[in-house]
């Protein structure tokens, strides 16, 4: 899907500049996540093969800015500092800190305040946590988790400006959108899942993050999405180790897991955390791919392609909605956690169809994965171009 599409080589310098403008003597910094992050002292963590993505934030993003990159676009800074990782996409970071001098610091005294974009190299996502830190401090920044070669060199190639000018073609043919509703086909039975969006605006992630907003960008970018305000029905879910379950919702909640096929195990302990802490079954988003990119593996590139569809469960606050950490019984549960349905990661999963509601007029989006003509044409793209 979109393997042939062509892409000029990644250079730091357009990212920055296209996504947070000319410089003005910011100063600028890289996070990273690690299990212990002390092991930033001396760089001692690049020794480590399972790091891989720090490994990126180190050699594509701090060396870049080492290098003569940071000078060239009038940045002050370039510092890098690592903390450790949270365990779960979104989850709140502690506020320990640590400088490859081996100085302990602390994000919300050293580094929050001191530096004006911030970018976030990670294992697990940092954008809800950060974007209420952004708030505060009104520093900007983005989150750039699970970077592999693939993002490198597409998603985060690509002109920004452009993929801001396609998500708001898509935004404006979807926004004020009554409800959606999304038809899955898995092991011969048809389900469907309802989701209210009650003619919200709908919202964009484009990758833009302009000087005089306070904001934290995802990158790669190119979504547009909404919170629902209540969802019901079925849909299907695909565990870790490929055991399929299927979900039921009610009121805008999932309410309980039933075996498909695989490990039963999987569905006795999701039910029992839904039993216990009934929030983290709280559907917190329904986001839609705007761009033409290569599928990468990793979420955060694969969610931003133009076909798929994501579901999100968890907290939403980073995105407008109002589930917030303090909602969930226990912090580790107060996740924003994508369940994205793509060819290439839900092959057993058939995205039959997906329908907008808007203004008593029903309006197909989405056909097995597949952008409908009515999209192609907000993008200005002949039917046949796919």
């Amino acid at each position: 899907m979109y393997n042939n599409e062509k892409f000029p080589p990644f250079s730091l310098q357009r990212l920055m500049t296209t996504c947070f403008g000319e410089g003005q003597g910011e100063k600028l910094c890289i996070l990273i996540d690690l299990p212990d992050p002390k092991e930033i002292e001396e760089f001692r963590f690049l020794s480590d093969e399972s790091l891989s993505i720090q490994n990126y934030g180190y050699e594509v993003f701090y060396k870049g800015f080492q290098n003569g990159d940071l000078e060239a676009l009038n940045y002050t800074g370039g510092d890098i500092f690592a903390y450790k990782e949270s365990g779960g996409s979104n989850l709140d970071m502690e506020d320990d800190c640590y400088d490859p001098a081996g100085n302990h610091l602390s994000l919300e005294k050293d580094i929050y305040p001191n530096y004006q974009i911030i970018l976030t190299v990670s294992t697990f996502s940092a954008t809800a946590p950060l974007t209420a830190q952004a708030k505060i401090f009104g520093f900007r920044g983005a989150t750039l988790h699970g970077l592999n070669q693939i993002i490198v060199e597409t998603g985060l190639a690509v002109d920004y400006n452009q993929v801001s000018e396609d998500a708001e073609k898509m935004r404006m043919g979807l926004t004020r959108a009554d409800r959606f509703e999304i038809d899955f086909e898995v092991e011969n039975q048809v389900t469907t899942l309802t989701l209210n969006t009650d003619q919200q605006e709908a919202q964009k992630s484009h990758g833009l993050c302009p000087r005089g907003k306070p904001d934290v960008a995802n990158l790669p970018a190119g979504e547009v999405y909404f919170v629902p305000r209540s969802a019901s029905g079925k849909f299907p879910f695909k565990y870790e180790d490929e055991t399929l379950g299927l979900l039921t919702v009610e009121d805008g909640k999932i309410v309980k897991s039933r075996l498909l096929y695989g490990d039963y195990s999987l569905i006795e302990e999701h039910n029992a955390k839904l039993a216990d802490d009934p929030m983290t079954g709280a559907l917190g988003e329904l986001g839609f791919g705007t761009q033409r990119l290569p599928f990468s593996g990793r979420d955060i590139q694969d969610e931003k392609i133009l076909g798929t569809c994501h579901i999100a469960t968890g907290r939403d606050d980073h995105l407008g909605g109002h589930l917030t950490p303090d909602l969930f019984k226990h912090r580790e549960n107060a996740s924003h956690d994508d369940v994205l349905y793509a060819p290439h990661k839900t092959p057993e999963i058939k995205l039959k169809q997906v329908r907008m509601y808007r203004d008593g007029v029903e309006t197909v989006i989405l056909e097995n994965y597949t952008p409908a003509p009515y999209i192609l044409e907000l993008l200005g793209e002949e039917v046949s171009s796919i």
